[in-house]
């Protein structure tokens, strides 16, 4: 068995791993960046499913990549979201990440109100006096709540990334999104994860060439 195994440097398994994505993709109809933002979401799941359900905005990853060139910040709603964008790669723009899940002042409005502690870090985010991305890969109800603030006036996001996973509402919230005029990323049906959501930013983060909308 273990002559059947191949080799490869710690340092080019990343890529190594990028070919033989691109290989089994063969032929695809993405261009680039999108074509960078669905490979980095199979590297991260080892699902070819994401080459279906990823659904862009026009122009989404473009102005996506502005924004974070420009200093724009990401809110999350998990701390794992949080803990696997390039944190170090985003503050070199500028920016930084929020999730406030934590927050015991977030936990204390949750429960008086009786409504989700990510819908209320949504609100929290909308507050935030700079441009901003929404990463959202756990709570529907994170979602719905900010589809709220956004047909209210209360924000607009730089862009909107859309896949939390589950059962529970969570094709109805995407849907729902997908309706406003706000640029988004969508992972279409159940699934999702905070995973995927780190690893569009990443791939927005990561992409290198310049981009016009």
């Amino acid at each position: 068995m273990l002559n059947e195994i191949e080799f490869v440097k710690p340092g080019d398994i990343e890529a190594r791993s990028m070919e033989i994505i691109a290989g089994e993709l063969g032929e695809t109809h993405w261009k680039e960046p999108e074509f960078s933002v669905v490979r980095r979401c199979i590297h991260t799941s080892a699902d070819f499913d994401y080459n279906v359900n990823l659904k862009f905005s026009e122009a989404a990853c473009q102005r996506g990549i502005r924004a974070l060139r420009s200093g724009a910040d990401i809110v999350t709603d998990t701390r794992m979201a949080m803990s696997g964008i390039n944190k170090g790669r985003l503050a070199e723009y500028g920016g930084q990440v929020h999730c406030f899940i934590d927050d015991e002042t977030v936990i204390k409005e949750a429960k008086a109100r009786g409504i989700t502690r990510s819908a209320i870090c949504m609100e929290r985010g909308a507050a935030i006096k700079k441009p901003v991305i929404f990463a959202i890969g756990n709570a529907p109800t994170a979602l719905i709540r900010l589809y709220e603030l956004v047909e209210s006036g209360a924000v607009w996001p730089e862009l909107v990334i859309g896949v939390p996973v589950g059962f529970v509402n969570v094709v109805e919230s995407k849907e729902l999104f997908m309706r406003t005029g706000v640029p988004w990323i969508i992972a279409a049906g159940r699934k999702g994860g905070s995973n995927i959501a780190a690893a569009i930013c990443n791939a927005l983060l990561y992409y290198k060439d310049e981009v016009e909308i």
